[in-house]
């Protein structure tokens, strides 16, 4: 029945030098599995000029389709139109789409994973068309596909409750660090603190600037913490705004020590590498989380993580992070105090992160996530 497959995927997020959490769930996994799996043809739909390093092996066919789908109404032409189309052009066997969108109209077994789901719970963080967008077609989508994957246990949870789904309909593919395991050198640490930090040590945030972030908490205990031990610290925030964000830039205004705090904008991957490293510690304490690949990422570099005790947050750092309430500018800025103050508590932290982040693994979540494939082709 499996001998040779063609198999479809949105790979639209494969984007050289730009890749964030979804693109690089996509790269991890398909690069493993077309390789594991030379006998299937694989065909990685992209939706503008793509880059060679994501042909993997010789069985992936790479097709670019217009249009650049980056907009409610375009993603409607790519998927309702554009997909359709190729399937029939191109037989295909099965379609996988690793970020939240599929084809309705496309007439093949279709698998879908799921990151969060934190638009159905909060439309409010997404702008109006996209929330509009979000909460029309995704009930749809999800009773459209065969199969699903969830990159958490939450995540899953949460899908079933919302959606009513079968439990046996959702299989959990985890995300893996994108960081090599390892701590920095002194002299990495001592020249990156002082490229990005005056010299000094400091926490660290990265990924999107948006309300579900929590990036206004974060920049409040932060001003408490420094007006309470000033300390010769200061906060690093790695990431672009996804939104224009009015509260946030007002929020800042009114800090006292705003001096202190130093936005990167968009990192590239060694950027970040030398970053995450090099920090005292990895304040994510976002509001909804249906992973938080951040979280291992500091545990892979020797660093302790303050995070949130709600959603998916807990299932990913186990034992091995600082948990705080997010909705708690106090509890955030005594976490801080604790980790800037007790060495042993944060040499803990660090062993447990290092072992904690052991039982991620791209090879592992690479295999569920062919089995998941594979449920997605109806029994006949």
């Amino acid at each position: 029945m499996f001998a040779s497959m063609n198999i479809l995927v949105n790979t639209r997020l494969l984007l050289n030098n730009k890749m964030e959490g979804i693109g690089l769930f996509t790269h991890e996994l398909m690069q493993r599995v077309v390789k594991k799996h030379p006998e299937h043809t694989f065909y990685f739909l992209f939706d503008r000029p793509y880059d060679l390093r994501f042909v993997y092996a010789p069985n992936v066919i790479p097709l670019v389709y217009g249009p650049q789908a980056r907009h409610p109404l375009l993603y409607i032409l790519w998927f309702e139109h554009t997909i359709p189309k190729v399937v029939k052009k191109y037989h295909i066997t099965l379609f996988f789409s690793p970020d939240h969108y599929l084809s309705l109209r496309a007439k093949v077994p279709t698998l879908l994973a799921v990151h969060d789901i934190n638009f159905m719970h909060h439309p409010k963080y997404l702008p109006w068309l996209n929330a509009k967008y979000h909460l029309y077609f995704f009930p749809k989508f999800v009773n459209r596909a065969e199969h699903l994957v969830a990159v958490s246990h939450f995540t899953k949870n949460d899908l079933v409750s919302f959606f009513h789904l079968p439990n046996e309909k959702i299989d959990v593919v985890y995300n893996a660090s994108n960081m090599p395991q390892g701590v920095l050198s002194t002299d990495e640490i001592q020249q990156t603190r002082k490229k990005y930090a005056y010299g000094h040590s400091y926490f660290f945030y990265i990924g999107t600037l948006n309300q579900r972030k929590n990036i206004i908490r974060m920049m409040k205990a932060f001003d408490k913490f420094m007006d309470e031990t000033q300390a010769d610290i200061s906060f690093v925030i790695g990431g672009r705004a996804l939104w224009t964000d009015q509260q946030m830039e007002t929020a800042y205004q009114q800090l006292k020590y705003k001096d202190k705090i130093i936005f990167t904008g968009r990192l590239e991957q060694t950027e970040a590498k030398l970053l995450m490293g090099s920090a005292l510690a990895l304040i994510f304490v976002s509001l909804f989380e249906g992973f938080g690949v951040p979280i291992l990422e500091a545990m892979s570099s020797g660093v302790p993580v303050i995070t949130s005790n709600v959603t998916a947050m807990p299932e990913i750092g186990g034992d091995a992070a600082c948990y705080v309430n997010p909705l708690s500018v106090d509890e955030i800025c005594t976490a801080m105090k604790c980790l800037y103050t007790d060495d042993s508590f944060k040499k803990e932290l660090i062993q447990k992160g290092f072992q904690r982040v052991a039982d991620f693994s791209w090879d592992k979540s690479a295999d569920a996530l062919w089995d998941a494939l594979i449920k997605t082709i109806p029994e006949k």
